[in-house]
């Protein structure tokens, strides 16, 4: 009986432990960022899949997107501690020393960098060791806590998954490429306000000048809704690469987006009471709709709207 309780124990911990781990990387970040890889590397390769290279570049992608998270939780652990909606995070809870974390982070990161020299080119190697170096020390260390303007040029990070998905493909950088890099661009500031709206007092709690946390709902509301537009129209832009249905679902897609802002703009207006949550929630429906769209516009090779 001793044995056995001995080795439940052992096992519990192990859980623990891998768990702990999985949670550094932020799964669900990672998952909204390789969703926008594959569509990428399909318009790069209209109407050819290569299942190999796609795997490989996931892979490395979401190496790269591990590291990167894991450092940003090692360097915001402080304040992770102050936030409620971060509190469980494992540095918050020391469920996972911080000096193991780092090496975990630097681990991932040295990781991705040569699977994707190995399995694709050094194009796509360097695009995942800058962004990672970019998200963790110019984000996370130098703009985050020192501008409300922190998520605008951090977002820039999460747009480079298209990129290194692209250059896989093609080994260059293309106007489309571009293109789809400022969709995710304009498309963070309106995502990632709407949830820290709602989450305001723990920023402030934790000295974070995120922008609704330092300006009132009706400045916030406005910029969301600049951003959006922006966000619909670059969308629009990249329907010159694409066929009908991306063009298609697109327009559909943006005009409900840009409603949803609206109406959350006009709310603050008025001095109604707003769920911001509910903006944030179904930016990512957008998101996803807009580049499902896309992967199979590309997959099936429909004629492009327009020759450029």
């Amino acid at each position: 009986m001793h044995d056995r309780s001995l080795v439940e124990r052992l096992r519990r911990q192990l859980s623990a432990t891998l768990v702990g781990y999985v949670a550094l990387t932020k799964p669900r970040v990672i998952e909204l960022l390789l969703v926008t890889t594959i569509p990428a590397m399909l318009l790069a390769d209209r109407g050819t899949v290569n299942p190999l290279l796609i795997f490989n570049t996931l892979v490395g992608g979401l190496l790269a997107a591990a590291g990167a998270n894991t450092l940003n939780c090692v360097a915001d652990a402080d304040i992770d501690k102050k936030m409620k909606r971060t509190e469980r995070r494992p540095l918050a809870r020391d469920s996972v020393p911080r000096s193991h974390a780092l090496i975990f982070g630097l681990a991932l990161s040295v990781a991705s960098f040569f699977w994707l020299w190995w399995t694709t080119n050094m194009l796509s190697a360097h695009l995942a060791g800058a962004t990672i170096a970019f998200y963790v020390l110019v984000y996370t260390l130098l703009l985050k806590r020192r501008t409300s303007q922190n998520v605008v040029w951090g977002g820039a990070a999460g747009c480079m998954p298209v990129m290194i998905g692209w250059s896989a493909v093609t080994g260059t950088i293309q106007w489309p490429a571009l293109v789809m890099f400022a969709i995710i661009f304009f498309w963070t500031p309106p995502h990632t306000w709407a949830l820290a709206m709602r989450y305001k007092e723990d920023y402030r709690a934790a000295g974070v000048p995120m922008l609704p946390a330092v300006a009132t709902e009706r400045q916030v509301t406005k910029q969301i809704l600049v951003y959006t537009w922006l966000t619909v129209l670059t969308t629009l832009a990249l329907a010159l690469a694409t066929g009908w249905l991306y063009a298609s679902v697109a327009l559909v897609a943006g005009t409900w987006f840009l409603a949803m802002a609206h109406q959350l703009y006009a709310g603050v207006r008025r001095g109604e009471p707003v769920k911001p949550l509910r903006l944030f929630l179904q930016s990512n429906n957008y998101l996803a709709v807009v580049f499902c769209a896309l992967a199979i516009d590309s997959a099936l090779n429909l004629p492009t709207l327009f020759s450029v």
